[in-house]
């Protein structure tokens, strides 16, 4: 399966490829540069944002909902503003947000991790209304990627150092969180699991940092599917966009690679594309409130 470059970047980290149908376009992030990305194949729309971003998603009404610095904030694409909607605990010095996605109620949810990776110090957090995040799942070290299967009763999750896929059962109209067990134990493959998203049959696709592949595994069993390597040894996540939703689309990072390593990896830190054949969901927009009329 050929790779190709959707838009070339030199993103520093590169990650949260989240797709806007309303805008048709992909939106990213560059966390390291405090930048998110609109692109297009033919332009990218760029907004600065005050502290480091790990995320980013549509929001409805118009607009983003980032996962920011520690907080969780709007992003208005016409002037560019961004104002905090709720904060998490967290010293911003020591600890950011990073991945994130929403529920197929709309609640947008976006972990937490340390700088400096200590184990533990970061959380999964649930964004319910203004000033009202829920810590839903504690002592995580690298909160990654999230996504719910087809019909909802399911969550995907990724703590990058554990290098498994985590599963919950997941209520929709509580957004709460079941047991948790290990759906795919991914220490046999190259790299580590970091973002992912979900394609329309319930399967799983990850971006393998460090690992120059982004993997499909079965939302049903956890088998590995297919694997699509990449001309970049650090992809960050993937997501379904482009016409159809059948374009995969993956971030990448030149963070901490050498000289050497650049040099062989001129893409490094631009936004990849691949056409697996499979079509994605397009992603529920991001609610503030979510009211009981609001869950489907």
């Amino acid at each position: 399966m050929s790779v190709d470059v959707f838009r070339a970047a030199r993103a520093t980290l590169g990650e949260g490829a989240c797709w806007d149908p309303g805008l048709d376009a992909l939106v990213w992030v560059d966390i390291l540069e405090r930048q998110v990305h609109v692109s297009t194949r033919e332009a990218t729309r760029s907004y600065a944002t005050p502290a480091h971003v790990g995320s980013a998603v549509p929001r409805a009404g118009g607009g983003l909902l980032l996962a920011m610095g520690c907080s969780f904030a709007t992003l208005d694409l016409d002037d560019g503003v961004v104002e905090v909607v709720a904060r998490v605990p967290g010293d911003p010095a020591r600890i950011r947000m990073n991945d994130g996605a929403t529920d197929p109620a709309g609640r947008f949810w976006a972990g937490t991790m340390a700088y400096d990776e200590a184990p533990g110090a970061g959380a999964l957090y649930r964004l319910d209304a203004p000033d009202a995040a829920a810590c839903m799942v504690e002592r995580v070290t690298i909160s990654n990627g999230v996504g719910w299967s087809p019909d909802g009763e399911r969550m995907f999750y990724v703590d990058t150092p554990t290098r498994t896929i985590a599963v919950f059962a997941f209520d929709v109209e509580r957004g709460t969180l079941g047991p948790r067990a290990v759906h795919v134990d991914t220490s046999a493959l190259g790299g580590v699991p970091d973002g992912l998203t979900m394609d329309a049959d319930g399967n799983v696709w990850v971006a393998f940092w460090d690992g120059a592949a982004v993997r499909c595994f079965s939302g049903a069993d956890g088998a590995l599917l297919e694997e699509i390597p990449v001309p970049v040894s650090r992809p960050t996540k993937c997501a379904f966009g482009g016409p159809g939703l059948r374009e995969l689309l993956i971030t990448t990072a030149r963070e901490g690679l050498s000289d050497e390593q650049l040099a062989a990896e001129p893409l490094a830190g631009s936004v990849l594309v691949a056409t697996p054949g499979v079509a994605g969901r397009a992603p529920v927009p991001a609610v503030l409130d979510v009211a009981p009329e609001a869950i489907a």
